[in-house]
């Protein structure tokens, strides 16, 4: 089914052929997600504006994704977990004491590892109730701030985008605007899921929060348009999740696409039903230890946060 032409425009590649892939979110509820037939990118037919998704965001995102308006003591232990799973991974490309800057900084939990390893490590989150929990009492250099409420100065090191690049109201925008922020040879990390290795059932895969779905190749290409060269991947393509760190160079003047990127999304986004997704042997193994870590997470995270929280008091 396709979506009639001029109602959208691709924020990659600028065309305006859909085909609407799925018109009901994760919950049942009307959601119209589409796929450009130019490049392959998959997101919200129509998207929201920057007004809609900023004013999401600031109140409703966290209870309404997460079903919390503060968070939990499981939540933080996993973010705390994340965190010192990202700065391992990218503290071999970061020379000490380093700014590191993150953008949907969430708990802060990231930027409380990266400043505890002796890094210049501050965000930005749009959220208020995961904000305060953040300043309070983890005590993170974490404001209450928009992306584009900041000025383009060219002189941070590293920014880190975590499962944030999907919630953004125009990828193209929100890059364009982060390479502003990024000194000469900067870094940027990002990490988001990967719709070509689905993290659910096609039933389970759509969210009004997830404004758009990369692949890993969508990705780069929208990094490369937006002036970013890839340094190393950490995830391969059969994985959930697109972990790759970014360096800022030139903005390209004749951007190509790859026109057969949107067959190849659109195979890997019907290539399993209900029935064929579960029954995958390194789907039941991966759901079983995640079962097996959730168990271990409730039993275990009070005690852990107790004993964060008294890491950081008063610091």
């Amino acid at each position: 089914m396709n979506q009639p032409d001029n109602l959208q425009t691709c924020d990659l590649c600028g065309s305006n052929q859909f085909s609407v892939i799925s018109e009901k979110d994760r919950h049942g509820s009307s959601l119209t997600t589409g796929l450009c037939n130019g490049c392959g990118l998959v997101s919200h037919l129509p998207v929201p504006s920057e007004e809609e998704v900023s004013a999401y965001y600031a109140k409703d995102y966290r209870r309404d994704y997460h079903g919390e308006s503060s968070p939990s003591t499981r939540r933080i232990m996993r973010a705390w977990n994340n965190g010192a799973r990202i700065l391992k991974q990218l503290a071999p490309h970061i020379p000490a004491q380093t700014d590191v800057f993150e953008v949907g900084a969430g708990i802060g939990c990231t930027v409380k590892n990266f400043e505890a390893a002796g890094y210049q490590a501050s965000g930005i989150e749009p959220n208020t109730g995961f904000n305060a929990y953040t300043r309070d009492t983890l005590h993170a250099d974490v404001t209450n701030t928009n992306l584009y409420d900041l000025e383009s100065s060219s002189d941070k090191h590293v920014i880190l985008l975590i499962h944030v690049i999907e919630h953004f109201s125009s990828p193209t925008r929100a890059l364009s605007h982060i390479r502003g922020l990024l000194k000469e040879d900067g870094l940027l990390y990002i990490e988001c899921p990967n719709i070509a290795a689905p993290f659910a059932t096609f039933g389970r895969l759509f969210h009004f929060a997830h404004i758009y779905n990369f692949t890993p190749n969508t990705l780069i290409a929208m990094a490369t348009k937006c002036g970013f060269e890839v340094v190393e991947k950490f995830t391969d393509e059969a994985n959930p999740d697109i972990q790759i760190l970014f360096r800022k160079t030139i903005v390209p003047e004749n951007f190509q696409i790859n026109t057969e990127e949107a067959e190849r999304t659109k195979t890997a986004i019907y290539r399993y039903n209900a029935l064929t997704y579960n029954l995958r042997p390194a789907y039941l193994q991966r759901r079983i230890c995640k079962l097996l870590k959730y168990g271990n997470e409730y039993l275990k995270a009070g005690a852990f946060v107790k004993t964060l929280e008294a890491r950081f008091h008063d610091k």
